[in-house]
């Protein structure tokens, strides 16, 4: 299997922010005396729209507005990300591609803004022909600008593949026409992953082992 272009997902998939999720997600129950979560329960509650997330962890949008700990999650996550690493294999994998001259871009529910910033910061951003973030804080959908990504890219979708590590990047990769490879290491459980049908990694190394000429 090698795919003519990849579209990556970012958080979860390449960048290891789990810890930093949780984390930050405690912080903002904590201040409502809302139930803490753990790791495993995370990875089985997570999910998008993050309102609907938000909702199933004990928020009451009927006392405030989703945009308040929307934001207070957005300010504590920025703060944090510089502790964040890539995956392990992360940085193999993509040099790896680009030595098998796979093209490659990354579509995330991330700021776009932050998101370049992020990708220079890892010392990666070179090997992407186009990054696509979102315009607001919010994390709705990648859909739109999925769309968009596809255009520019201007290949066979059959010869794409999105990897992501949510159920919503299944959704996408369906949306726009695209295969659809998952990584156990992000933000939703395998057993989660396996119920798309799609090919479901344990980790990266696994993929890069996966991917030749």
């Amino acid at each position: 299997m090698t795919p003519r272009a990849v579209i990556w997902d970012w958080n979860g998939t390449l960048l290891d922010d789990l810890k930093l999720c949780v984390q930050t997600i405690n912080q903002l129950l904590a201040r409502r005396n809302l139930p803490l979560v753990d790791t495993f329960f995370y990875r089985e509650v997570f999910s998008f729209p993050v309102k609907d997330y938000y909702r199933r962890i004990g928020f009451d949008f009927e006392q405030e507005e989703f945009e308040v700990p929307a934001l207070e999650f957005t300010d504590l996550y920025n703060a944090g990300i510089n502790h964040c690493r890539l995956h392990h294999s992360a940085k193999k994998t993509i040099q790896h591609f680009h030595d098998l001259q796979i093209r490659q871009f990354v579509l995330s529910a991330m700021q776009h803004d932050l998101l370049e910033k992020t990708l220079t910061s890892k010392g990666i951003r070179h090997f992407f022909e186009k990054v696509a973030g979102l315009d607001d804080h919010f994390a709705v959908s990648k859909l739109e600008q999925g769309r968009r990504l596809l255009k520019e890219i201007d290949e066979d979708p059959r010869d794409i593949f999105l990897i992501g590590d949510t159920i919503h990047d299944y959704e996408v990769a369906t949306d726009l026409g695209v295969g659809c490879i998952l990584i156990a290491d992000g933000h939703q459980s395998k057993e989660r992953l396996q119920k798309t049908g799609v090919q479901v990694f344990d980790a990266l190394e696994e993929l890069y082992r996966q991917i030749t000429l």
